[in-house]
Parts: structure tokens; sequence; C-alpha cells
């Protein structure tokens, strides 16, 4: 073979392989190119777990590599996602309580906006009042006058004094001038449990997590927060129908990572969370359940943890004691 056409195959044939490693390269550090973990710090069958598994079967489909969803409730499970590498390997998908984590304890280790990135926020809904279907307590009226009637005698639970039921309970408390004593529990489940056996006066919960409950009659819903019913619950009046124009809030849910986290790496799993939400059996089957599955950017995200922090963690620390 002349000299000039074996030069021109071995030049080609290094050129292919060359290629062909270099895809293998890029194939290898294609995200994720391993497992992926959903922490949910949340007990199962919360709201925040619900919507985790949902969207981690999606996310599975979508990458090709199994996403596990964990439950780690409390600040352990907070703290060890701030703690972790930050290669998007363990992400979190929370709840709105997350910002006041510090006004709740102090001995956390870390700040909930500085030491996370914010990259989807999720999801957003109304929250509904609840209390036991026999008793006294029929209408938010009751509610307050009960309370103002025995101060710090009623009992209210909640999924802890930083979650989002939590705030929501707190938000209420102060709006009204009650003075009630809580119970937190470790997860809407089992506040809403609490609330059926009479053992509390009212808690918050979601639609997808009491709504059979409450349309089987065996609790009371007494109104719902955002302006307009709920489909599902048409005879539920609004807070504002029910008397208190003052009380406002809104629950929203979303995935975190740790911060330092790439920020092409932060907007390819936004894109990401943002397709498997446009999924129409997703979509009907949260909407059917009073979800509202949103979408932002990783930039309106962020500036929504640190307002959020901002508007209810001196909240939250007043009523913490501190």
């Amino acid at each position: 073979m002349p000299l000039d056409r074996r030069g021109l195959l071995i030049g080609a044939g290094a050129a292919s392989a060359g290629a062909f490693l270099g895809a293998q390269g890029a194939r290898a550090q294609a995200f994720p190119n391993q497992m992926v973990r959903l922490i949910v710090p949340f007990s199962a069958g919360s709201m925040t777990d619900i919507l985790a598994r949902s969207l981690a079967e999606k996310l599975r489909e979508k990458w090709g590599q199994q996403v596990i969803v964990e439950n780690r409730p409390g600040i352990a499970g907070t703290g060890g996602v701030a703690r972790t590498a930050a290669d998007g390997l363990t992400l979190m998908l929370t709840s709105n309580g997350h910002v006041v984590i510090r006004a709740v304890n102090r001995d956390a280790t870390f700040d909930p906006v500085k030491d996370f990135a914010a990259i989807a926020k999720v999801a957003s809904m109304p929250s509904i009042m609840i209390a036991p279907a026999e008793g006294d307590i029929r209408t938010v009226e009751d509610l307050v006058k009960a309370a103002k009637a025995r101060p710090g005698q009623l009992n209210y639970a909640s999924a802890g004094l930083g979650s989002s039921t939590g705030i929501a309970a707190e938000v209420f408390r102060q709006a009204t001038g009650t003075q009630m004593q809580l119970v937190p529990y470790r997860g809407m489940p089992e506040s809403q449990t609490s609330v059926l056996r009479g053992d509390s006066a009212f808690c918050f919960t979601f639609f997808n997590v009491g709504g059979d409950l409450i349309q089987a009659g065996r609790i009371r819903a007494l109104a719902v927060t955002g302006d307009a019913r709920m489909p599902q619950l048409p005879n539920v009046p609004t807070f504002k129908e029910a008397g208190l124009a003052n009380f406002s809030y809104d629950a929203w849910f979303g995935v975190l990572g740790p911060a330092g986290l790439p920020k092409p790496l932060v907007d390819q799993i936004a894109r990401d969370i943002k397709d498997a939400l446009t999924a129409a059996d997703i979509r009907q089957r949260f909407e059917q359940q009073g979800v509202n599955l949103v979408t932002t950017t990783p930039e309106a995200f962020q500036a929504e943890l640190a307002a959020d922090a901002e508007k209810y963690g001196p909240l939250i620390r007043q009523a913490a004691g501190g």
C-alpha cells in the first residue's frame, strides 16, 4: 500500500477512535450518570411526599436513571442536603415552611436561603382549615369565639411549626389575636388524624390529603385560603367570605439543591422539571386534587425564597418564643 494512502487510513482511524472516545466521555459526563436522591423532609403520605413521588417518576423516565424518594422528616433531612456535594445527585422537594427553619430551631447550622440553590417551584395550592366533624365549631367565627372565650386552652395541630401548615396556623392565630396551644406532629397525616379524633380544635390540610375525609363528612372544612372557592369544595367559603379578610396565605412547594450547584446544572434540572410537569397525566392528576402545578425560573424562585424568609421568619420566631 502506498505510504500516503496508508497514512490517510491511519489518520482516519485515529480520528474515528477519538470521536468515539469523545462521545463516550460526553455520555459519561452527562447528568445524571447515576442514581439521584430526592429528599423529602416530611413523613410519607404528606403533600410534599405525594408531589415528590410523582415528579420522581417522570424524572426517572426522562433521565434513564433511578430517582429515589427518601423521607427524612425534620431538620436532619434538610441539613443533610445543605451539606451534600453540589453535583445535583441529591436534591430536596420541600414546602415554604423551609424558609422559617432557623426561626424554629436556633441550633440549625445552615441558612435556609444562603445554603441552598433554588431550582424550581413546582406547585402552589390553597390550604383548607378543618375541624372535628362533631362539636360546636362549625365556622371560622365559631372557632375564633371559642378561642377568645378560653385563651390558651384550645389545641391546634400542624405538621410542625416550621411546616407549611404550621405557618398557615400561626398566620391565622396572629390575624385573629387568639391564644391557642400548638401540638406539632411529624407530618400532615398525623396532624389531620388528631383533628379526626377530636384531640385538636383545628389544623390546616390540603385537598389531596384530606379531601376524601371532608367529602365523607368525617372532618369539617371551615374555610379555604385563596381568592376563590375550590371547585372540589364549592360549599366551603374563602376566609374573606368567612369574615376574615385580613388573613392571606399561599402554600408553595419546590425543589432545592445545595448552594454551589453550577448554574448550567441548575438550569438543566429546572428545564427537566418543567418538562416533567407539562405531562398531561400528571397535570390532570393534580388539578383534580386542587394542586396548581407551576414552574418558575431559578432566579424567580430564589427571590421568592428570600422574600418569604423575611416575611415569615420574624412571625414564627415570635411564636417560638424568641
